[in-house]
């Protein structure tokens, strides 16, 4: 025969097996579940010139758009018609960082560039941020180097 703390220890255990099938496991190690949200980027960044080493040039300015703040560049020509980029934003919260490849043609005074950016991490509110076939394209102002790069696409954060 149960005795009435046995069935109470019971319904305990099986209320913290509930509890752990639940997603309480997070919860009991002090770590709290997160649920993954999409984001549509729909950026524009005007960066001016900061340095230039050989092929690469530097660039910073603002990011406008769903993920607004300071955004680095580093655009590296790596031939007549390619070009690779390493791009970091900083919007409030966090920092996104991600990868972009993209065929380039000069016309004239203007350069242009075309391809596909990856999100390879975020810190902050964007630890998780993933994505990957991210739109990435923009210009570059032969005269001075100023540099407009726009993303599009969607992420997970």
């Amino acid at each position: 025969m149960r005795t009435r703390s046995s069935r109470a220890v019971g319904l305990a255990g099986a209320a913290a097996l509930a509890s752990v099938l639940a997603g309480g496991a997070a919860q009991a190690s002090g770590h709290s579940a997160r649920v993954a949200r999409t984001i549509s980027l729909n950026e524009t960044g005007r960066l001016h010139l900061t340095s230039k080493h050989g092929f690469t040039l530097n660039e910073e300015g603002s990011a406008s758009g769903t993920v607004r703040g300071k955004i680095y560049l580093h655009l590296r020509i790596s031939s007549t018609n390619h070009v690779t980029a390493e791009v970091n934003i900083y919007p409030s919260g966090g920092s996104l960082t991600g990868y972009a490849s993209a065929n380039y043609h000069v016309a004239g005074a203007t350069a242009s560039f075309s391809g596909t950016m990856s999100i390879a991490r975020g810190t902050g509110g964007y630890r998780n941020a993933r994505g990957s076939g991210l739109g990435f394209n923009g210009t570059i102002a032969r005269s001075n180097d100023a540099v407009t790069v726009r993303l599009t696409g969607r992420m997970s954060a």
